[in-house]
């Protein structure tokens, strides 16, 4: 059984950084693509970012570029989300989301429980 635990979230300045983590378990994470994605109150769930199962591609929403960076630690089973200069429409429970396969895009079977992330103006 898969299992996927968010941490880091919790509460930050408009302007500031917070590191989420996502450790899995139960199959060979190598293997898979993994996905980060966030649902603010009264909003639909929404992709943030993506990379593929070794690390050498990611890809962002239009709304995060430049200011999230995604990565992963294999050898420890962990994805990682860095998100610097963040604002108030960041707020949201983040997911992380492990793939179908070992590249982005096809589609998330697994999901963790997410972690708040409260962003102050």
């Amino acid at each position: 059984q898969v299992q996927l635990v968010e941490s880091g979230g919790g509460l930050v300045q408009a302007g500031g950084s917070l590191r989420l983590s996502c450790a899995a378990s139960g199959r060979t994470f190598s293997s898979y693509a993994m996905g980060w994605f966030r649902q603010a109150p009264g909003k639909e769930r929404e992709f943030v970012a993506a990379i593929s199962w070794g690390g050498g591609s990611t890809y962002y929403a239009d709304s995060v570029k430049g200011r999230f960076t995604m990565s992963r630690d294999n050898a420890k089973n962990t994805v990682y989300l860095q998100m610097n200069r963040q604002k108030p429409e960041d707020a949201a429970i983040y997911y992380c989301a492990e793939d179908y396969g070992a590249t982005m895009g096809g589609g998330y079977d697994y999901w963790g429980q997410g972690t708040q992330v409260t962003v102050s103006s």
